[in-house]
Formats: structure tokens, C-alpha cells, sequence
């Protein structure tokens, strides 16, 4: 145990809070893999310096990917993040598809409990991160294929939707809390109901260390620039999905950003910006990949 410092600290409270890991793993780790290394406050009590809690939460992100606590604490805190960067080696794309497949047919069958627990066995599964690149963002546009194409009523569309954003809800409030920048407004404009996508981007985002405020979807425009004044937002992010009328979106994204604070960025991604001229001040991110390359490039600051 080291001695008490003028480094910031948090509580062992705080920092179960902050990191989901319970105050008995953190002291087990302790004991077993030396990390990790509380001071002592003017009580005795333990207390943790923020680059030890910002490894803990990256140590936390990990494990829910299926990495083993006693090898991540082993890593050095470059590699750990390395580890950590949103690239990922993606499945077989046979094995992805197939149990893309697998998910539309327990849907098609309209057996409600099934595909609830098909999806919660492939979040438990994969983790966050992969369960939305590899799962839901796939499943997702073959369920708009699928309601295209006829072979699925409105309905089918609707309960898959709405199933996958309760389960995308509980896992983000799960994710601890952020305390860094950038700050992220997320909502979507009048006339743009889907909010799958908007969800997908909060949580990568969130597991990237963004602080993210959601306000859902159809906010007036005068509102979210009101909002990210009053929320101090540096960034906002847009969602619009390929129902969303295309002549409408450049006059849209024109007179938000005309709102908004000239400091504050406007992101607008989803499929309904795919191959749309940029409007001035705006930053196109029709993937979800494109969006945390945007994050990424922000940087974050503790």
C-alpha cells in the first residue's frame, strides 16, 4: 500500500460506481495482480487516482468482451488501451450471416420470448461493443430488407425494434458513468422517429468515454440548440434513418447549425446521409465506424 499523495483521488465507493467492479474484486485484484495500488486518506480508508480508475474502466470493458482480469492487469496502460480501440477482428462473414439468419427466423416465427432471449444470449455472449457492430447493426438492415421485400408486416418491424432498444437501454444504463469530454447531445429531428440507431451510437460512444446525453427522438430544432447550450455540448449528434425524406435533409441540417453555438460540432449519421452533399459545418458519418473515427479524432479529456 502506498502512501497518501496530492494526486486527485476517489473513494473505493466512487470508484465502484464509476467502474461497476464491486470494492471485494478490487481488493481481491489487489491482493492477487498488485493492481490496483490505493493510497491511504487522512481515515486509513483506501482511495484511487483517476489513472488507475480510467484503467479499471477499461479493465471492466474488456472482461465484457471475455478477457481474463489476471492478464489484463498484467498490461501496461498503452497496451491495455491499444486492447481497448474500437477495431476488432470481425467474424467469419459466413458465421455472422448465419446467425443474422438464425435471429430473422425467430422473428418471422413471432415467438416474442425466443428472440428476447436469443438476443440477450448474444449480448451476455459477445459483449456490448460486438453485440451492436456484429448483431444488431446487421440484424437491423435485414429486418428493413425483410419489411421492404414484404416478407415482414410493420408490426414484425416494430416489435424487433422495440425489443432490441429496450435491450440496448439497460445495457447503456449498466455502463458506468462518464466524467470526461466530449460532452454528446444525441437526439433526432422533427419527423424522424427511429431511434435504433441513435441508441447503436450512444453506446459505442459511451463505451469510448464520451459523456453521453440522450433526449430521444423528434426534438424541435430551437430545442436541441437550447439543449446544447444548457448541457454545455460540444458535440450534436444526429440520427437519420433511410425513411427520412431525402430533400429534406440539407434544408434540415442547414438551419440547425445556423442555431447552434458556432463552437459545437453537428454530426448527422445513420443510412439516411449516405451519399448526401455535406451541408457548411456539418459532418457526415453514414456507419456507425465513421462515427467513433469522429470521436476518436475529439479525443478525450478527463
Amino acid at each position: 500500500m502506498t502512501t497518501m499523495t496530492t494526486t486527485t483521488t476517489l473513494s473505493i465507493a466512487a470508484v465502484e460506481r464509476e467502474t461497476r467492479l464491486s470494492k471485494d474484486v478490487l481488493r481481491v485484484w489487489e491482493r492477487r495482480y498488485g493492481f490496483p495500488q490505493p493510497v491511504r486518506d487522512a481515515h486509513g480508508e483506501r482511495c484511487y487516482p483517476a489513472d488507475q480508475v480510467e484503467r479499471l474502466r477499461l479493465m471492466k470493458r474488456l472482461m465484457d468482451q471475455g478477457h481474463r482480469p489476471g492478464a489484463l492487469a498484467a498490461l501496461a496502460p498503452d497496451d491495455l488501451a491499444a486492447l481497448a480501440a474500437p477495431e476488432r477482428r470481425a467474424p467469419a462473414p459466413d458465421a455472422q450471416a448465419g446467425a443474422v439468419a438464425q435471429l430473422l427466423e425467430l422473428i418471422r416465427a413471432r415467438d416474442p420470448a425466443a428472440v428476447r432471449h436469443a438476443l440477450r444470449q448474444a449480448l451476455a455472449r459477445q459483449g456490448l461493443e460486438r453485440f451492436i457492430e456484429q448483431t444488431i447493426a446487421p440484424l437491423t438492415a435485414a429486418v428493413g430488407g425483410c419489411w421492404e421485400d414484404g416478407s415482414f408486416d410493420v408490426f414484425d418491424e416494430h416489435f424487433y425494434t422495440e425489443s432490441a432498444q429496450q435491450l440496448l437501454r439497460q445495457a447503456i444504463a449498466d455502463l458506468p458513468g462518464a466524467r470526461q469530454e466530449p460532452r454528446i447531445l444525441l437526439t433526432t429531428v422533427p419527423g424522424e422517429g427511429h431511434g435504433l440507431g441513435l441508441l447503436m451510437a450512444e453506446a459505442l460512444f459511451a463505451l469510448d468515454g464520451a459523456s453521453c446525453i440522450s433526449l430521444g427522438t423528434e426534438t424541435p430544432l430551437l430545442d436541441i440548440a437550447r439543449a446544447c447550450s444548457a448541457y454545455r455540448a460540444g458535440v450534436i449528434a444526429l440520427s437519420f434513418s433511410a425513411a427520412y425524406p431525402r430533400r429534406q435533409l440539407a434544408p434540415v441540417l442547414a438551419q440547425l447549425r445556423q442555431a447552434l453555438p458556432a463552437e459545437a460540432e453537428l454530426w448527422a449519421g445513420g443510412a439516411g446521409v449516405a451519399k448526401l452533399d455535406a451541408p457548411a459545418g456539418v459532418r457526415l458519418l453514414p456507419t456507425l465506424d465513421s462515427g467513433r473515427q469522429a470521436l476518436a479524432g475529439l479525443g478525450l479529456r478527463v
